[in-house]
């Protein structure tokens, strides 16, 4: 299931644009600031102004699906309460833990001339707020997190590759995906964008071939060491 060196070779030779999630292949968002409580921040700050949490917010430990709970439940709180979520996002990086390997895929891209785009379902906020606090904004070409207030932009909707992809005038030939996620596989495919999977669990590796990955890494230092 994991691919060799000169596989991953031949898939990055033609890349001249990486599009590279965020929570996964760059850092653990959550790792300092679980997401669980996350969460739970987020349903007490819908229910200080005095509304309900809608059928199964109570139970949802995950923020982003809580985000999507929420808005999809009442939409007229989809605004106040995705600032809500990329507030606690921000907070959540300042002590995220960073993926081994996954600064070295920056850096390496940059070195070999090509673009990186970061496009992850995070909020846009939070994720230049880590990539200045860690000295990476250098080394990024764009920042693409969900559009504010709109859960629907998230993956594996295709929107954000493809905003990434116009942004930098190049097309799904010239890209690859990094994401360690069914649905930034699906999203790929999508847009038409190969994606390169990151198991970085066990377990997640036939998920990520099952679900179209072209190859798949155990760790991000290989992908960095292709790319150079």
């Amino acid at each position: 299931m994991i691919a060799t060196p000169q596989q991953l070779a031949d898939v990055l030779r033609p890349v001249r644009h990486v599009l590279l999630d965020f929570d996964g292949p760059v850092c653990s968002v959550f790792a300092g600031l679980p997401a669980p409580e996350v969460a739970r921040r987020l349903r007490e700050g819908l229910l200080a102004t005095g509304e309900q949490a809608p059928a199964g917010a109570e139970e949802e430990t995950d923020p982003l699906a809580l985000l999507r709970l929420i808005s999809d439940a009442r939409p007229d709180r989809a605004v106040s309460t995705d600032a809500a979520l990329a507030a606690l996002e921000t907070e959540a990086v300042r002590v995220a833990r960073p993926t081994p390997g996954g600064e070295s895929v920056l850096l390496a891209a940059a070195r070999s001339g090509r673009l990186v785009s970061v496009v992850s379902n995070n909020a846009g906020a939070a994720i230049t707020a880590y990539l200045a606090e860690h000295g990476l904004s250098d080394y990024v070409a764009g920042v693409f997190g969900r559009a504010p207030g709109d859960p629907s932009s998230m993956k594996p909707n295709p929107r954000l590759l493809l905003e990434a992809m116009e942004a930098a005038c190049t097309g799904p030939e010239h890209c690859i995906f990094i994401g360690d996620a069914t649905r930034d596989v699906e999203a790929g495919k999508a847009a038409g964008v190969p994606t390169i999977g990151y198991a970085n669990k066990p377990g997640k590796d036939v998920k990520l071939v099952a679900a179209g990955a072209v190859v798949v890494v155990g760790a991000m230092r290989l992908i960095a060491d292709a790319l150079a």
